[in-house]
Formats: C-alpha cells, structure tokens, sequence
C-alpha cells in the first residue's frame, strides 16, 4: 500500500537522522516516530471496521432479497423491511381511496309518533300511531367519456306503519298524509320491514358546446333516465322539501296538487320511470338558471313498468336563483303538466293541465321564506287550487345555532265540480261502521309549526303540531288536532 511505502520511509529516515541531528532533533524524531506507531495501530483497526461492515452490508442485501424476516438478520434490514411493508400498505389504501373518491353515501333514520284529537269517533287504526322509515343512498362517479361526467345513483327505502295517514283519508280530508314519512312497501304485511329499490337512474352532464373545452364551458346538458323520485328534480323547495328535518304534511312538503291530489301518478312506493333532458346556463354564476322537461310513466299501470308511457306525464319547469335583500340567496321555479289520462275525483279518466309556482328566499341570516302555488287548468279534482306559505327561523337568534323553528299554512280551495255533488267520509265508532255525506264548500285550512332540536349533527328530535279546519271542504266538519315527536338520524 501506499501508505505503508510512506510510513517506511519515514521511519528509516528517522533511524539514520539521529546521527546526524543535535539532541533537539533527536527529541523531536522520537516523537514523530511514536505517532506514526499509533497511526498503524489506527489503521489496523479500521481495517478491521471496514470489513465488518463490508460482512454487514453483505448480510443486509441477503436479508433484502429474500421476503421473509429471520432472527439472525441485522437490525437495520428488519426496520427496512417494516418500512417497505407500511410503504406498500399505504399505496395500497391510496389506490382503494382513488377507486373511491367522488362515491356519495348517505344514511337516514326516522321515527314518528303522532296522536289524533278532535276527530269523530274512533279512528282507523287508533288515534295514535308509530312509525320508521330507513333510506340508503349511493352516487357512483362513472370514467368520464371526453369532457362528459356522467354517474349512476341508487336509494334504498324500507319501513313499517303508516301513521295517521289511512285515517285521515277515510275522514275526507284534502291533506290526507300528515305524516309524509309513514312508509311500507307496496302489498307488504304490515309485520313486514321489506327493502325495495326506489330509485335507480343515469345521468350524463354534457358541457355545452358541444366539443367545445370544458374548462371554458358554462352550459351543461344533463339527460337522466332510470326509476327517480320526479320531486328531486321538479318543484324543489330548499325550505319545505324534507319531511325528515322540516314540514311533516306532504301538502308543505311538494305542491298540494301534485302529491296530496297525486297528480304525478306514481307507483305504490312513490316512484316512477322517466326521462328528463335539463338545460343549465351559469355564465352568470351569481344567477344560474335552468330549463328542465321530463316524461314520466304514470297511473295505476304506467308507474310500475306495466305501461309506462302509454299514457304519460309531461312536466316542464323553468328556475333561476337571484340575489335579492342586500345579495341573499333565492330559489324560483315555474312549472306545469300534462296528463293525457288523468282521473277526476269522480273516478272518470280526463286530459289533465296545471301550473305551479315554488319559491324560497332568504331575508336575513336565519330567516328563510317560502310559498308555493297550484292551479289546474282542466281537469277535476276535489280541490282545484292551493297554496302554501311558510318559515323557518334559525335558532341563532337564540343562542341555538343548530335548532329551527318552522311555521307555515295551506289553503286547499274545493272545486267547482266537487261542490256541485255531495262527498262521503266514513266515521268509525265502537259499535259501528258507516258512511255520511256532506255538501262541500269553501277551502280547507292547514296549519303546522314545528321545532328542530339539534342533539349532535347526526341527531335531531322535532316536535310538530298540526291543526286542520273544514276538512275537506266540510264546513260541519270538526277541527282535528295533531301531535308528533320526530326523531331523525343522518349521515
């Protein structure tokens, strides 16, 4: 080595100056001679450092190689391997999170109580009824196909007992669903809690123009088509439209004509095929607006797939949101529809017409209104016109920030035809069964208040107070009086 030749040298050099060099000189070789000893000595033990570190380093590549782990491996090789190991897993739980990024879940529970007062004899089924309703729902983000998003969604309904509903029907009433939650499949027992597929349906959102660059777009043509719920997509409401957390009566949950006087023909469940082609302009961010037009199988048959568009339902439906009150936000929809064979209140089939109107806007930071407007235009049912308005209240103003308070009133008005014949309500007492006739006339009147009480955000209870004079147009007709606890589970 090179170093030794050097180290040599030196120390010869060193063994023949002492002859020549004075005593100074002589101190200071012994020194430099001394030193160089302890340099071998040094080196000899890195020499022995680095060839224990070369076996190491051997071993560690072996231990690297092979995929198991053993006692006799150096220390280092068993944290590599605990590294590599956590790396793969958590690729692994990335490329599950990438498959299932965009997936929307969501879960709800719902359970009401409601008792009766004030209602002629003993109702059908007791004046006091309990009921739940589960609904599960998934929106699954499909590969875009170009700029084209597209995606499918599916809701899982199940449920048992219908409320007070039955009873309100046998007595007349207009609003004859106080509890827009009471759910059970169609033909189930009542002892059964069956699950059934409400709604499963496509759709595909085309930025607009078409091939045009997405980025630069601020059109969009959404085509859905599939079983739906025709209230997710018409006449929306951001202030009476779920009777999970808001108003329970249907007739302040959608438009009184198109579910109360069940306009939209939907199946026994609900729900209905259809097609809906809708339009959105969002040039103006701050006001969107959207021109929306569906076909929809309806009645009896073409609701359940038997004859779905032999005889369907038209809706067509113009929105936009403005910025009104110093730039607070609010939603307005104009629609109407057409049934080619809608059913009077008579039984007979008929060309059905109408139009509606449902708005909701904000007036301050936790007061939203809202109002909704029903008209037919040809076409008889037991009543021909109705409206509604309301308000929510936040409980910020209290000090409650999660928590609402909800009040609002419907006027369902009779029609022409109806108060020209007599109608019939059953009464139900202990020893009997039997029929009475009463001449409509004038409108029926609802009012319902209720509060949202916030737990947690998961968890709500609401208690709910409904009042409901001259049921059915029945001016002799008793006022009735309900009573509900709601409580309410969602994620």
């Amino acid at each position: 080595m090179k170093f030794a030749r050097i180290c040599g040298a030196l120390i010869a050099a060193g063994l023949a100056l002492p002859a020549l060099a004075g005593p100074t000189d002589a101190a200071v070789l012994e020194k430099l001679a001394a030193r160089l000893e302890r340099l071998e000595v040094r080196n000899v033990e890195l020499e022995k450092e680095i060839k224990a570190l070369k076996h190491e380093s051997t071993e560690i590549t072996r231990g690297l190689e092979s995929p198991r782990l053993s006692e006799n491996e150096p220390e280092l090789t068993v944290r590599l391997k605990a590294v590599e190991k956590d790396a793969l897993e958590m690729k692994k739980a990335a490329r599950i999170a990438e498959g299932l990024d965009g997936i929307k879940v969501g879960a709800a529970l719902a359970t009401v109580g409601q008792h009766a007062a004030g209602l002629p004899g003993q109702i059908d089924g007791g004046s006091s009824q309990l009921n739940y309703r589960a609904d599960v729902s998934v929106e699954l983000p499909l590969q875009p196909v170009g700029d084209i998003d597209h995606k499918l969604f599916a809701h899982l309904r199940m449920g048992q007992g219908l409320g007070l509903n039955a009873a309100f029907s046998n007595l007349g009433h207009f609003a004859n669903t106080p509890n827009a939650l009471a759910f059970r499949a169609s033909g189930a027992s009542p002892d059964d809690s069956v699950v059934i597929l409400g709604q499963a349906w496509y759709q595909a959102a085309i930025p607009l123009p078409f091939l045009g660059f997405k980025p630069y777009s601020r059109e969009t043509l959404e085509l859905t088509f599939g079983k739906m719920d025709i209230f997710g997509f018409f006449d929306q409401n951001a202030t009476a439209g779920d009777e999970s957390k808001q108003f329970l009566n249907s007739v302040f949950v959608h438009n009184p004509l198109l579910d109360a006087g069940r306009e939209v023909g939907v199946d026994a469940n609900g729900f209905q095929p259809g097609f809906i082609a809708s339009y959105l302009n969002y040039r103006d961010r701050l006001q969107p607006w959207r021109l929306s037009a569906g076909v929809f199988g309806a009645g009896e048959r073409g609701a359940n797939y038997q004859r779905s568009l032999s005889s369907p339902l038209l809706m067509v439906q113009a929105e936009t949101q403005l910025k009104l009150f110093g730039g607070l936000t609010g939603n307005y929809r104009l629609y109407g529809w057409n049934r080619s064979e809608g059913v009077d209140f008579d039984g007979t089939a008929a060309r059905h017409r109408g139009f509606g109107v449902s708005a909701d806007q904000r007036i301050g930071d936790g007061v939203r209104l809202f109002a909704r407007y029903g008209r037919m235009i040809s076409g008889e049912l037991p009543f021909n016109q109705a409206a509604t308005l309301g308000a929510e209240l936040s409980g910020s103003y209290w000090e409650r920030g999660g928590d609402a308070l909800g009040i609002a009133a419907a006027w369902l008005q009779s029609g022409k035809a109806y108060r020209r014949g007599t109608a019939t309500a059953w009464l139900d007492d202990s020893m009997t069964r039997a029929a009475y006739s009463f001449v409509p006339q004038g409108a029926e009147k609802l009012l319902e208040i209720y509060y949202r009480y916030r737990l947690s955000p998961q968890f709500e209870l609401s208690p709910d107070f409904q009042y409901v004079s001259n049921g059915g147009g029945n001016a002799d007709a008793k006022s009735a009086k309900v009573f509900a606890l709601r409580a309410s589970i969602a994620y």
